[in-house]
């Protein structure tokens, strides 16, 4: 029963009040009537959205199926040439697989570090 009052009274004595801003603060009656209707701010900010989408549309399928390809080359390609240069090394020495496997990775990893190059210009271009 003690609980109850206490959680009671700690549920009346908290301020159930937002925080201001400078605009109600001030007392400017407009803003007051813009920022007490929900339903109109969130029609404001669907509005927004609406003309910022209009403003920047959407790439197409095709252009994102392209960025995929491209993407997927960038990677493969200097993957592709690093293992046949291995490979040719390899045979040139009689090696075994000494120059192939390195030259793989590193072909690799230059792969993926151009893609991810490629794919943060592109993002800053849009």
């Amino acid at each position: 029963m003690k609980q109850a009052e206490v959680s009671g009274s700690r549920a009346q004595s908290t301020p159930t009040s937002t925080i201001e801003t400078p605009a109600e603060r001030d007392g400017d009656p407009i803003q007051q009537i813009q920022h007490a209707d929900p339903v109109a701010h969130a029609a404001r900010r669907a509005a927004r959205q609406t003309a910022a989408g209009l403003a920047d549309p959407e790439p197409s399928l095709g252009r994102r199926l392209g960025q995929i390809g491209i993407l997927g080359w960038t990677v493969v390609v200097p993957t592709l040439m690093g293992l046949v240069l291995g490979r040719w090394l390899d045979r040139h020495f009689a090696s075994g697989v000494f120059f192939s496997a390195p030259l793989l990775m590193l072909g690799a990893a230059l792969g993926l570090w151009s893609a991810w190059r490629w794919m943060h210009k592109q993002g800053g271009s849009q």
